[in-house]
């Protein structure tokens, strides 16, 4: 998979333009994600007495408890798709978007610290707020020619399809 993450941020009245950069932070944070998401599911299982039957339940809760979800909007434009996706309160630093050969996935991490000081009182503040994004596009696309823009809170990706005669049905199992 590709990574593009912004390099430098900019003002937020001008577009940050995303460059290519190999990551390889991406599939051992996915890895911890989940582990953490697994952890909490099978908390809230063994909360409700081991009771069967609500795997998915437990799952999004989970996930609803530990990540901010990305609101995201797939447009497909011929020959091309064009991902628009909020993320307010971060800054072009703050995001990685990654394409595969049929999905773009965008993280969004902030970290936090805040120190003040006052009359021999120190407050300290840490806050981490973390957002993910995967989308399956239902035809491959060639995530070396990734355009991604943020700008106002908002990224903008756009990719090239590659074998538009060739659809890809999301879920299906190949053959």
């Amino acid at each position: 998979m590709k990574s593009t993450q912004a390099p430098n941020p900019r003002p937020i009245t001008q577009p940050a333009v995303f460059r290519l950069t190999a990551s390889s932070t991406l599939v051992e944070r996915m890895r911890q994600i989940s582990a953490s998401i697994a952890g909490r599911a099978y908390e809230l299982f063994e909360a409700r007495g081991s009771e069967h039957g609500h795997d998915w339940e437990d799952w999004f809760r989970a996930e609803s408890e530990l990540l901010t979800p990305i609101p995201a909007k797939v447009v497909d434009l011929n020959g091309r798709f064009a991902v628009r996706a909020e993320v307010p309160g971060f800054t072009s630093k703050d995001i990685e978007v990654w394409a595969g050969p049929s999905r773009v996935i965008i993280y969004a991490k902030k970290h936090e610290i805040t120190e003040r000081q006052n009359e021999g009182t120190i407050l300290q503040r840490k806050m981490s707020d973390e957002s993910f994004c995967i989308l399956d596009l239902p035809h491959e696309i060639e995530p070396d020619n990734i355009t991604t823009t943020f700008k106002n809170g908002k990224v903008e990706i756009t990719v090239p399809k590659v074998n538009m005669d060739r659809k890809i049905t999301v879920g299906a199992k190949a053959a």
